[in-house]
């Protein structure tokens, strides 16, 4: 759905030895006699500071050289990737929201969307039922993409999954994806406003898209955890792929 380095001599080169009755040989003998005692001095030293360890179970670099290597944000917690989720629900008989707002417990912490069923009743009444059914409960964030949204709710775990059914709602005419904006992914053969159980939240001020992703609402509370859930994305990965999984744990629905 959507460095420039120095030239050193080859290793294994062999050393330039003084012409055959060249003056000064013994004394080069005398020099690496020399060198080896003081390489040999300077490895007691090291076996000294080190304690000599080489079991790999406790010597100085035990977590000290990888320290800061694959960091979380503030705020995120390490979290491993669920199993796929098998969903397979049909459409409810009744789509009438209920409103207030829907609670996103992460990995990185908890956020709210405002959910706005006055401009999309059918598709907020519909979010409401896939939390209710625990549709959302042990998924993941899957594609972050810095500077352009977070997507997530997906039961398969990789953006090909739903929940078994779809509804449609077209999106207001004047809806503009800034900053907070929540609203359904859809794949680019389905019909604008469209949407399964998939949800993405915009970062930047405006994501430039068209008016066709149905609208859940707009986060009210928390938008700092988000940017945090963002800070997981990598700019180098063409599908949005997070560097770590951002678990959403749970998503329960708060009257207003």
């Amino acid at each position: 759905m959507l460095v420039a380095g120095q030239t050193f001599n080859a290793p294994g080169e062999p050393p330039i030895s003084p012409a055959d009755g060249e003056a000064g040989g013994p004394n080069r003998n005398l020099i690496a006699v020399g060198i080896l005692v003081l390489v040999a001095a300077i490895v007691a030293v090291v076996l000294v500071v080190t304690g000599g360890k080489d079991d790999g179970g406790g010597g100085g670099d035990d977590g000290g050289a990888s320290a800061g290597v694959g960091a979380l944000p503030e705020g995120c917690q390490d979290a491993s990737a669920p199993e796929p989720k098998e969903v397979s629900l049909s459409a409810p008989e009744s789509l009438e929201p209920v409103g207030g707002s829907a609670v996103v417990a992460t990995s990185c912490g908890t956020f709210k969307i405002a959910l706005d069923t006055d401009r999309a009743p059918v598709t907020v009444a519909s979010f409401e039922n896939l939390v209710n059914e625990g549709v959302y409960d042990g998924t993941t964030f899957h594609r972050i993409v810095p500077g352009f949204v977070i997507q997530g709710g997906d039961p398969a775990g990789d953006g090909t999954g739903g929940p078994g059914y779809s509804v449609d709602e077209a999106p207001p005419d004047d809806l503009v994806y800034s900053q907070g904006i929540v609203a359904m992914a859809k794949s680019d053969a389905e019909p604008p406003g469209r949407s399964g159980s998939q949800f993405f939240v915009v970062l930047s001020a405006d994501a430039g898209l068209p008016p066709d992703f149905a609208l859940v609402g707009e986060v009210s509370e928390g938008f700092d955890v988000v940017e945090a859930i963002a800070g997981l994305g990598d700019p180098a990965s063409p599908d949005g792929t997070p560097t770590a999984p951002v678990l959403i744990e749970q998503i329960t629905l708060e009257a207003s």
